[in-house]
């Protein structure tokens, strides 16, 4: 029975904000009783000494930590000497009362700051501790930390995807909710692509890594999440800063006011107001509060010198394939050119012959069959591959393939016309692959990476926002115009190199536009770490895009981008309002003290009121929705 109680005593203070909350309860007891005198007489010290020892003994060895291993002056050092002052005067309950609400606005900054992070634990939670490893024809439970790109994996229901990879074998539903935001578990087969970190929800499957654990998708976003939490803003340091030359002016005031009016509690009232605390709050619980709430729906800010940069951004630049786009081909028509044949029977036709491709424009031939039938394609017999050519196979005898029209023409094909028939589809973006039958073009089909259903109106609410969007691709002026019009984007650049994506971000900025780039490939990296702020799609980017940015759209999303501006400059303008705030209550404080209005108590409950108020206005951030 000890050792369970121990256990459980020791497992719940591993957690020191619930210390903290225990010393603070504690301590307004001893106040409370202090102010109506229950034990005056009865105890041999004041009772608010409790308050002194419990609350006030960490901000005294904080102070202490800073000035001599630190070397660095904080807003510790003003807070003791405000305590040491009013113990030197016997104003007990004035010192443990100073205590007791800074470690109150403590504990109202690590709530917020915890409320704030949960978005992101809950991503670093996600992380997979083993995997179920093909070793020597057998399953070896291993550490996540040690599947390598290649391995085999087997993932049972309900276990976590410990790597991102290929399904080999089986059928599945996996849980992406996480990860993308889908509510409805998307169905997976093989030649599909899993994540790490979501949950397979039906079957057993096998899987290829296609990363080492250490490189997945979810260990990326973790990393980033880290950093997020780890980094300050600029100003944040300079709030620092300025911390210091607050503490002179204090005891500079003090002293003043102690030498004009001959009264050394005024002067220690002065330093209990005039501690720089509500300041030193005013920036950090906003921007942890922005960045938490961000991440909430997907976003990741890599510091708060990122979220700063973002607040400023007056021009987007938008990469095509993979952020305005679905960065796949998909089906967009498809036409018989023949009377013998039907338009669903070319999609057929063509499915079937594709159903075996490993190309991608074959693929989505398939999914397409797949998504509008609820079947699978029939196998053809005789199937074989012109590389880089034409796929073809035998149907009930027949030759049917699947091609180019060059490649028909060189083979002195009738096209039927097909060449006038494709300049439709052609002119807006698509690429255009024929269907032949026993020796003549019988049908097309047009694919084409198509436009994100939301980019439309991401586009015009930023656009009403005040911030203008432009498109930058190194794809074809026609395919470039085609996903620019259907985005509503009237600037466009194509048929761009990577570094001149970066020197047209940098001729915008030049002009005083301070520009961000959103994009996803290898391409985008140089523009994306040029820019003034860069935003990368974290599901389908790369590697080197994610890492080049200030900002990653985990699930891809671009319709949040509006939502994102909005938030980060409501952030700084919480800063803004906090910082003048605070100053503002501190000097008010200041003079009441000098002219003899407020006492140490009451000037301590003026002063903390600037930290709540602060804290408080910072939290309201994370209220915010989409």
């Amino acid at each position: 029975m000890r050792n369970l109680f121990g256990n459980l005593f020791e497992r719940w203070t591993e957690n020191e904000m619930r210390i903290t909350v225990v010393c603070a309860l504690l301590s307004a007891v001893s106040l409370a009783l202090s102010l109506t005198g229950t034990f005056s007489g009865v105890l041999p010290a004041d009772i608010a000494w409790i308050a002194i020892v419990l609350c006030g003994f960490p901000i005294l060895l904080g102070a202490a930590r800073g000035v001599i291993l630190e070397h660095d002056i904080k807003a510790d050092l003003l807070v003791a000497l405000a305590l040491v002052a009013s113990v030197g005067i016997r104003e007990y309950f004035a010192a443990g009362e100073v205590a007791l609400i800074m470690q109150i606005g403590s504990l109202l900054e690590d709530y917020t700051s915890e409320k704030a992070r949960r978005g992101i634990e809950k991503l670093i939670g996600l992380k997979p501790w083993t995997a179920r490893v093909r070793r020597d024809g057998s399953d070896v439970i291993l550490p996540a930390d040690e599947v390598r790109a290649g391995d085999v994996l087997t993932v049972f229901a309900g276990e976590t995807i410990p790597a991102d990879g290929t399904i080999l074998e089986g059928r599945t539903s996996i849980d992406q909710s996480v990860m993308t935001g889908e509510s409805i578990p998307v169905d997976k087969k093989e030649g599909d692509t899993v994540t790490s970190g979501t949950t397979n929800r039906f079957g057993t499957f096998s899987m290829r890594a296609d990363r080492a654990c250490g490189d997945s998708s979810l260990q990326r976003m973790i990393r980033l999440a880290e950093e997020a939490d780890a980094n300050k803003a600029p100003i944040v340091s300079l709030a620092d800063r300025w911390a210091t030359w607050l503490v002179a002016a204090a005891l500079l005031c003090a002293l003043l006011i102690w030498l004009f009016t001959g009264e050394f509690v005024r002067a220690v009232t002065a330093l209990v107001v005039f501690c720089p605390c509500a300041f030193i709050l005013a920036t950090p619980t906003a921007v942890v509060a922005g960045i938490g709430n961000a991440a909430r729906y997907g976003i990741l800010i890599r510091s708060g010198d990122a979220l700063e940069r973002l607040s400023r951004v007056r021009r987007i630049a938008f990469d095509k394939t993979g952020t305005l786009t679905h960065g796949r081909p998909q089906v967009t028509a498809f036409r018989s050119l023949d009377a013998s044949f039907t338009d669903d029977d070319i999609l057929r036709l063509a499915a079937r012959v594709e159903r075996y491709s490993g190309h991608p424009l074959g693929k989505a031939v398939v999914a397409s069959f797949q998504e509008r039938t609820g079947e699978d394609p029939e196998p053809v017999s005789d199937s074989h591959t012109i590389a880089g050519r034409a796929v073809s196979g035998r149907i009930g005898g027949t030759e049917v393939a699947v091609g180019k029209a060059e490649y028909f023409a060189s083979l002195g094909m009738p096209l039927n016309g097909a060449v006038e028939a494709a300049d439709e589809y052609l002119g807006q973006g698509a690429t255009v692959v024929c269907l032949s039958h026993g020796g003549k073009v019988v049908g097309l089909i047009a694919l084409a990476d198509t436009i994100r259903p939301e980019a439309g109106d991401t586009v015009r609410a930023l656009e009403s926002a005040g911030i203008s969007c432009m498109l930058l691709t190194g794809d074809n002026e026609r395919a470039a115009r085609s996903a620019a019009s259907a985005a509503g984007i009237a600037d466009v650049r194509s048929d761009l190199l990577p570094e001149e994506k970066a020197s047209v971000v940098k001729e915008y900025e030049d002009r005083g536009e301070p520009t961000c780039m959103i994009g996803d490939g290898v391409n985008d990296a140089l523009a994306l770490s040029s820019a003034y702020a860069g935003i990368a799609m974290g599901g389908i980017g790369s590697d080197i895009a994610v890492e080049s940015a200030d900002a990653v759209l985990v699930s891809d999303e671009i319709k949040h981008l509006p939502y994102l501006f909005r938030l980060m400059g409501k952030v700084m303008r919480k800063v803004r309002t906090n910082i003048i705030a605070s100053l503002l209550i501190n000097v008010s404080a200041v003079a009441l003290s000098a002219a003899g209005a407020l006492t140490p108590v009451t000037g301590a409950l003026w002063h903390n009121f600037g930290s709540v108020f602060v804290v408080v206005n910072a939290a309201l951030l994370l209220r915010e929705k989409d």
